[in-house]
């Protein structure tokens, strides 16, 4: 099947169910962590701890295996899946057991233990209610931490009556609980071993925590004589003390609960009464308490990944899922798709890439568009998407090269091998945006016909449902020479970065913005500037990103020392300048770049903040207006000050709550993605279609924004900053 067909099909048959539970747990989330005074504090403990224990591995996991020993388990370090089964099955067979009993774990999941026991007649009973699902379903998990969020009740309750014909059909959630509790009651009091994950191990005693939403955790260790475990070298952390920040982290940033119904802290082997369930007249005190206890440790490519300076971070992951929930492509399309053999969201490329490969990673990698709405929801601080960035890279040095005909001097780029045709033409849109506006409006006219519609389509995968951009021929950077306005007794002076769209497309935008910072008193310069390097950096192109980052840095670093300050108008390449150029320049030169650099609006902000006159700029008057700001805007905190200023002169402004438009930059040109684009950016235009809403201009930050707005209403929306100067 197509990727295309396939994203349609989900999006037809599970994307209404996981888009509901999704944005119940990240709107759960947002409510659940502003109730926490330290939270920004408490996420940088809990990445601390991580990043102490996995530097510390290899003498955690001796501690560790002291420390269960002492307790009187026993400790296995498997080198991969086929050598943690063989002494899961070695375990078992000694044992005799015929019936394993199994709590949610996705390190279970990773290995096919259920597969590797089943192929030995043993019955495997998953005791999760959404991994009993989809075991009765015969499905793989669509979730980490809710696997059968793709399923509505309707499903499953069609699920049950058809498979266990029950006197009566099952339809409330009420009634599909009672009966999947009655029915896994019966089989975890005949099994004989139970099977567990772990959230966290602590080296110094041995204790495992289990975090749950259910109570079968507790029943499979009690309920069994012999307990498995296993788990990932990465859940190992030094001290139970440790434990405090993730318990309340884990909760709260995977299903918006303050604390999870069941937190677990078990020393294993437990000391828990072995039940004989048949026997109804000795009393509980009576039964002896003779258990034997397996810690598995997993590595399975994890030490690899350790030593991987760009795959480490991965490890630091809790397994919370806030990466899935706060991304709009998931919300849409859930782990079926936006997901590898085991692992989804955001988070599954480093999983993926360093378990199975880059081929698994590669084949849902192009699904995170970089919005960054992940960075601010992960409660260990990882920048997921760096990572999926470095992991786009190499699986572009991996694949195959397209013809060297093709992209020789067209992509005047910096890779020195890898990134198809697609992405190498995305990634090089400085060269299309200077030919565009070269030779315009022949180019907008040429691009537009059928012909060549019809090759980017076959040759580029551009869809041709989308409308492409209109290249100016006089770009920003041309129209503010050829002016001689000055400004006497400037407050400040600053240097308006022209990124590409600005200088070649959306020129509007940039002069609006000279003209509000001028009327403001500012004395502004408009350069001759490099590219930000975002549209290589979006593709997986690295060295081509850190190219460009290098000579923008170059270009402005003589302003910034002359005390200019950097404006820029696109949201995007002000995240380039603050966030993702500590990955690309020179530390000094991204510090200096990062601390002089502000969004247009947010510069207003400050202007007016600190004395400039505000009755300079445009009057609202009273006029509503629409808004809609950018992700990556609101990663860095910046929408309020586009909203106060607005507010400030006197507009009306309803706010869009949508936090992506599912543009993303070239995300929504290409025919793979573009139904999807579209299917996401569908609730933007409900509520900028909502009566009292639907009369107002529109206005949005990124371009990015602006495009998908432009083409899901037919009001043609403007930059907040043109509002100013009208």
């Amino acid at each position: 099947m197509a990727k295309a067909d396939e994203i349609r099909e989900l999006m037809r048959t599970e994307g209404a169910a996981v888009a509901e539970n999704t944005r119940a747990f990240n709107d759960g989330r947002y409510a659940s962590v502003a109730d926490l005074e330290d939270y920004e504090a408490l996420k940088s403990e809990a990445r601390a701890i991580k990043e102490d224990a996995i530097e510390r591995l290899p003498e955690l996991i001796d501690e560790l295996e002291a420390a269960v020993e002492k307790n009187g388990g026993t400790v296995y370090l498997a080198d991969d899946a086929a050598d943690a089964n063989a002494y899961i099955r070695e375990v078992v067979a000694d044992r005799d057991a015929d019936r394993v009993v199994k709590s949610k774990s996705m390190t279970s999941e990773e290995i096919e233990v259920n597969e590797a026991l089943e192929s030995d007649g043993v019955d495997v009973v998953e005791t999760d209610l959404g991994e009993w699902v989809l075991q009765v379903a015969d499905e793989a998990p669509s979730h980490i931490v809710a696997p059968a969020i793709h399923k509505s009740r309707e499903a499953i309750a069609d699920l049950f009556n058809e498979r266990f014909d029950p006197d009566e059909p099952l339809e409330t959630a009420e009634e599909l609980t009672y009966f999947a509790r009655e029915k896994l009651g019966e089989q975890i009091v005949d099994a004989e071993v139970g099977l567990t994950g772990a959230n966290f191990l602590t080296a110094d005693t041995g204790t495992m925590a289990l975090v749950t939403s259910e109570g079968n955790a507790r029943k499979t260790v009690a309920a069994t004589d012999t307990q498995i475990t296993v788990a990932g070298v990465e859940k190992v952390i030094p001290s139970v003390d440790d434990l405090a920040p993730f318990v309340e982290l884990i909760g709260r940033s995977g299903t918006g609960q303050d604390i999870t119904s069941y937190v677990s802290l078990l020393t294993p082997p437990v000391e828990t009464p072995v039940v004989d369930f048949a026997d109804d007249e000795t009393p509980l005190s009576e039964f002896d308490a003779d258990r034997d206890f397996h810690l598995v440790l997993i590595d399975n490519g994890r030490l690899a990944m350790r030593e991987d300076d760009q795959l480490r971070e991965t490890l630091y992951c809790i397994r919370c899922s806030a990466c899935s929930n706060s991304c709009a492509n998931f919300q849409h399309v859930g782990g079926h798709a936006f997901g590898g053999e085991t692992y989804s969201g955001g988070i599954a490329t480093g999983w993926e890439a360093g378990i199975e490969g880059l081929d698994t990673a590669a084949e849902f990698n192009d699904l995170c568009t970089g919005c960054t709405r992940c960075v601010n929801a992960c409660p260990v601080e990882i920048d997921i998407p760096w990572i999926n960035t470095v992991v786009r890279d190499r699986i572009n040095r991996e694949g195959e090269q397209p013809a060297e005909w093709l992209v020789d001097g067209l992509t005047p780029d910096a890779e020195d091998e890898g990134a198809p045709l697609q992405k190498r033409f995305f990634g090089n849109f400085e060269t299309v945006a200077k030919l565009g506006s070269a030779t315009a409006p022949l180019s907008n006219w040429l691009a537009d016909t059928g012909p060549s519609r019809w090759l980017m389509s076959r040759a580029l995968g551009i869809d041709r449902r989308r409308d492409l951009p209109e290249f100016e021929r006089e770009t920003l950077v041309d129209w503010f020479a050829g002016r001689d306005a000055t400004v006497e007794n400037p407050e400040r002076r600053a240097v308006l970065y022209p990124d590409l769209y600005t200088n070649h497309v959306q020129v509007e935008r940039g002069k609006a913005a000279v003209e509000a910072l001028e009327t403001l008193g500012v004395e502004v310069v408009v350069p001759e500037a490099p590219s930000s390097g975002r549209a290589p950096f979006s593709q997986g192109m690295v060295a081509t990103a850190t190219d460009h980052a290098e000579r923008v840095t170059e270009a402005l670093a003589p302003y910034v020392a002359d005390g200019y300050d950097v404006v820029v108008v696109e949201p995007s390449d002000l995240a380039m300048f603050t966030r993702e150029y500590d990955r690309l320049v020179d530390e000094d030169a991204f510090a200096t770049l990062a601390d002089s650099s502000y969004e247009v609006m947010e510069y207003v902000y400050g202007l007016l903040e600190n004395g400039a006159d505000a009755d300079a700029l445009a009057a609202g008057d009273g006029a509503g207006v629409a808004y809609h700001s950018h992700c990556q805007q609101r990663t860095l905190g910046l929408e309020a000050h586009t909203v106060a200023v607005l507010e400030d002169r006197g507009f009306d402004v309803v706010t869009s709550d949508v936090e992506c438009c599912g543009m993303a930059g070239s995300f929504g040109y290409k025919r793979d993605y573009y139904e999807l684009s579209m299917d996401v950016g569908g609730r933007l235009r409900d509520q900028f279609e909502a009566d009292g809403v639907r009369d107002r201009p529109v206005v949005a930050s990124g371009t990015s924004c602006l495009e998908q707005i432009d083409a899901l209403l037919e009001r043609q929306p403007r930059h907040p900053v043109e509002l100013l100067v009208e």
